[in-house]
């Protein structure tokens, strides 16, 4: 950042109605473990089957709670409980839809129908919302007062996650429900995900645009419904994406207006001399300079394809470049093993390792893998196709598939014991995003939607 401001906010940022609302989060410590397959690959045909498997149980985790339901989003490790993100689910519709099967399609058509019902039965809202989380399954939380619900509570109501204060709404988490709920009404032809999906970009229009010297869309709002006044490169990446698939759904230029608005802000946060974007801006005026992220040079070569800016991915694959070994300092990754990617953002090289990451949190591991972004990287590289770009995505995804098979043994989702060397942990190792928060080797929902869109050469935000 510049100046004196702190570190901007990220999708990823509790939106809860007060502060100290994440003081919990992640509270589980220690790594994954290594499973008896000898240091070996369990092989890479099967990864994919493994992911899918992982993501089927994480759906089916409270059979007793009803047909309409959420993914929970990590392992109960990580000390989230029955957490269903909004933006994870997003993500497993979209994995879902890329298998191409029956199955696929099936379990995607339930999860868009969850999240269009999520919109009709809010408990507060009734203007085309998504909360940040859901709960999906009943538990006793920390301070021992219980959540008996699943994902619909017994009053007909979405079961929103107020425990963590995920309560409040997002503009990227928003864009990604509504580019999932597009392409299964693309796929399907059913009107009712069209119409969820325009609700959402409605919403956004209302509640994000900006006219302020940057321009773009606004970050969302908090849970007591308070417009944020941060303005995040990657969420009008995201629009970029959906605005686009509405104009071509709805055929109504508006989204085409839409679409190129927030285009304009996230070209203004391109930096050339650097050949990266940055992050964004906290007040509308001034440009964020630290830390850059990750996923604002990644999704912006998927959603824009733009020569001009394609030098994005080779900066994320340098200067983000990690490799998590077992010597390194603080590091969780068993004996014998290693995996390389690319950290959060560029606060993760230097975070402070004789510091938790947080209250109650391990410390940092700098050269920690974050295997969402890693599968973001490599599915991006597949599809600039510029020289060397294939054989150092097949890297990276053979990193994420080692991961698969080694790391995040013993977990469970619901108390269920998940199927065997299945699902991709978020992290190698403990890490600090170097914006609030850090990731941990627990079996994730998001990082395997990841992993699964780029090994089948999907691009979510281009389709």
């Amino acid at each position: 950042m510049t100046g004196s401001q702190g570190p901007g906010f990220s999708r990823r940022a509790l939106l809860g109605a007060g502060a100290g609302v994440g003081a919990t989060f992640l509270t589980a410590t220690g790594s994954g473990t290594a499973l008896a397959t000898g240091g070996r690959s369990a092989g890479a045909a099967s990864a994919p089957r493994r992911a899918y498997a992982y993501l089927a149980a994480a759906m089916d985790a409270y059979p007793d709670h009803g047909p309409v339901r959420l993914v929970q989003s990590y392992t109960d490790q990580a000390g989230l409980f029955s957490t269903a993100f909004t933006y994870d689910n997003a993500l497993v519709i979209l994995a879902h839809l890329a298998s191409r099967t029956e199955e696929g399609l099936s379990r995607a058509v339930a999860l868009g129908d969850a999240l269009v019902y999520a919109q009709a039965h809010d408990p507060g809202h009734d203007d085309g919302r998504l909360r940040q989380a859901y709960n999906v399954g009943p538990y006793t939380f920390y301070d021992g007062s219980p959540q008996p619900d699943g994902f619909v509570r017994a009053d007909g109501t979405a079961n929103v996650g107020t425990q963590f204060g995920f309560t409040g709404t997002a503009v990227g988490d928003m864009a990604w429900a509504g580019i999932a709920l597009g392409a299964l009404a693309r796929r399907t032809g059913e009107r009712r995900f069209l119409t969820g999906a325009v609700r959402i970009g409605e919403w956004i229009e209302r509640v994000g645009r900006t006219d302020e010297p940057l321009g773009g869309y606004k970050f969302g709002v908090d849970g007591a419904d308070q417009r944020l006044p941060f303005t995040s490169t990657e969420h009008n990446t995201d629009l970029i994406a959906l605005f686009g698939q509405l104009a071509r759904l709805t055929g109504d230029g508006v989204w085409r207006e839409r679409s190129a608005r927030a285009e304009a802000f996230v070209l203004k946060m391109w930096e050339p001399s650097g050949g990266f974007f940055y992050t964004g801006t906290n007040d509308g005026v001034t440009v964020n300079k630290s830390p850059v992220p990750e996923d604002t040079q990644t999704w912006t070569h998927l959603a824009l394809s733009s020569p001009a800016h394609a030098r994005s991915l080779d900066w994320a694959a340098s200067a983000l470049a990690v490799l998590d070994t077992a010597d390194r300092r603080n590091s969780t990754v068993p004996a014998g093993q290693s995996y390389e990617g690319v950290t959060f953002s560029s606060a993760g090289l230097t975070a402070n390792e004789d510091a938790p990451i947080a209250d109650g949190q391990p410390k940092p591991d700098r050269h920690g893998v974050w295997f969402e972004g890693t599968a973001h990287l490599a599915l991006a590289l597949r599809t600039r196709h510029a020289p060397g770009d294939a054989t150092r995505a097949q890297r990276l995804i053979a990193s994420v598939e080692r991961a698969q098979d080694l790391l995040g043994g013993g977990q469970t989702v619901g108390g269920r014991a998940l199927p065997e060397r299945s699902g991709v942990v978020s992290a190698s190792s403990p890490l600090d995003t170097g914006f609030g928060f850090g990731y941990y080797p627990y079996r994730h929902a998001g990082a395997t939607a990841w992993y699964l869109l780029a090994a089948a050469r999907a691009n979510p935000l281009r389709n």
